[in-house]
């Protein structure tokens, strides 16, 4: 099975050693994407806007292999207080819907006073 990475200049860069998401048997899996620019750095802000960046951010990465939140079958998300979740769940509605993807959600997993949410996706692109 041949794997790579994919880049995306309009995606956010990190200093760290990985890739923004790999390519592997038709599935991309989309590295964490949490609330950060263009530059990569820490952008803190209220749930819901940094929410809606880390979900800006994955759909750059998707949008370099052509795929699109439709494409998603698969959501790992992690929430730093639980008192966050009811909002998180009415946020999610507005990117998916039925039959939606595998989810897994942990709550209380990020530091405090850090960023409030993160999350990576599976996508899967069908043979052409």
């Amino acid at each position: 099975m041949s794997r790579y990475a994919v880049i995306n200049e309009e995606a956010p860069t990190s200093h760290l050693p990985f890739s923004p998401a790999t390519f592997a048997g038709g599935f991309i899996f989309v590295s964490g994407q949490a609330s950060v620019d263009d530059l990569g750095q820490i952008v803190l802000d209220t749930f819901e806007g940094e929410f809606r960046r880390s979900f800006e951010n994955i759909r750059k990465v998707l949008a370099s292999t052509g795929l699109t939140f439709e494409d998603i079958v698969k959501v790992n998300s992690f929430l730093a207080r639980q008192e966050d979740l009811a909002e998180y769940n009415r946020l999610y509605r507005e990117f998916f819907s039925a039959p939606f993807p595998a989810r897994t959600t942990l709550v209380g997993v990020l530091g405090q006073g850090s960023i409030q949410f993160e999350v990576d996706v599976i996508a899967y692109r069908a043979p052409a």
